[in-house]
């Protein structure tokens, strides 16, 4: 059979599902992380090539069964990267039509037709939109260093920050840095920041669950992060917003990503303040998975 792999990759989890060659879907697999500018184009290719023999190995196929492959994968926004990728998997997947586009593209298509704003709320963020004329922009979505404002990362980053500050101003440990030690099981604060600094991604964006279980427990501090990252988070879409023809009721502002559900707080923040931005669009979210619209356009 003629298999088609869909893949979405970003720099929590990887996602692939499986497609006969009538269009159903057979399997489905998560894995680990598969941004290449955060883990490099090996370590990436490797976590798609292990979701994908999930899916294979769930319908009893080889690899050699795979007639395509489509994955919108974060950090492919820069060419080299994108082909460096392409290649790798090519050759992971021989005879296979490999077509490799950004994560953004994919939550776009994902999202279906007509004007719409999607909102990516992850361990990083970004927004892209495509509006009533058909025209397309995004923004954010380059990494820790230059954006991911009001990401999983970013929050757990200015957590940790100030559990420092605290620490180191009153002696003792707030509530929240002391949770956050607890539950991401440091003995100390530099024994974080040593992990911290060989491996940024294995520490801040787990920080995130840690400050949404406690600002939906009433921790003040917890909910002040998480206030200015809904701020952060609809000032991307704002910025799509100001290109484009929005702000018309059938305009979907579709939200995806990890820290999307994961706290009532904060849903209800980056909610509140998307409204502010369009009043008059609709919130919601994706019509299917990004790996399930990779795989639709890897068919066709």
């Amino acid at each position: 059979m003629d298999y088609v792999l869909g893949f979405d990759g970003g720099g929590t989890k990887t996602e692939c599902v499986l497609m006969d060659p009538a269009g159903k879907f057979l399997a489905r697999s998560i894995t680990g992380p598969s941004n290449s500018s955060r883990i490099g184009v090996e370590s990436a290719a490797r976590e798609i090539e292990k979701a994908a023999e999930l899916c294979l190995k769930e319908v009893g196929a080889a690899r050699t069964a795979v007639a395509a492959l489509g994955a919108g994968l974060a950090g492919t926004t820069d060419p080299g990267r994108k082909e460096k990728m392409r290649a790798a998997l090519a050759a992971a997947f021989p005879g296979a039509a490999v077509t490799i586009f950004t994560d953004l593209e994919m939550a776009l298509a994902a999202a279906g037709e007509g004007p719409v704003i999607v909102l990516v709320a992850g361990t990083g963020s970004a927004a892209i939109g495509r509006d009533t004329q058909g025209q397309i922009w995004r923004t954010g979505g380059y990494g820790p260093l230059h954006s991911d404002d009001g990401s999983a990362y970013d929050i757990g980053s200015r957590a940790v920050a100030a559990a420092i500050k605290e620490r180191d101003a009153r002696g003792v440990d707030s509530s929240l840095g002391q949770r956050i030690l607890d539950q991401l099981a440091y003995e100390s604060w530099p024994d974080l920041q040593r992990q911290a600094t060989q491996q940024a991604d294995s520490v801040f964006p787990l920080v995130f669950p840690v400050v949404a279980a406690a600002a939906d427990e009433g921790d003040v501090t917890a909910r002040e992060f998480l206030v200015q990252a809904a701020r952060e988070l609809a000032a991307l879409v704002q910025v799509v917003a100001d290109h484009g023809a929005y702000g018309r009721e059938e305009t979907l502002i579709a939200k995806t990503g990890g820290t999307v559900g994961r706290s009532a707080f904060f849903d209800a923040q980056v909610d509140a303040a998307l409204k502010r931005v369009l009043p008059q669009a609709r919130i919601g979210g994706l019509r299917m998975s990004p790996a399930e619209a990779a795989a639709r356009t890897a068919r066709y």
